[in-house]
């Protein structure tokens, strides 16, 4: 089989074109959200890391 890569970048253009790209509000709305699941990820994490240090501080305590 033939490899023809100007048929592959007419190929590569043609279905660039199909995409759908999101508008600049969508994408910040998405950026948005991305950073405020992160934080509330982070805090998360960080009160449960806690939680498990005092219940392992306690164990090796005793």
């Amino acid at each position: 089989m033939a490899f023809s890569p100007f048929k592959f970048l007419q190929e590569v253009r043609t279905e660039t074109a199909k995409v759908t790209w999101p508008s600049r509000r969508e994408t910040m709305i998405t950026t948005i959200m991305v950073f405020v699941m992160v934080a509330l990820a982070s805090i998360f994490f960080f009160f449960a890391d806690q939680i498990i240090r005092i219940f392992i501080t306690f164990l090796l305590s005793h």
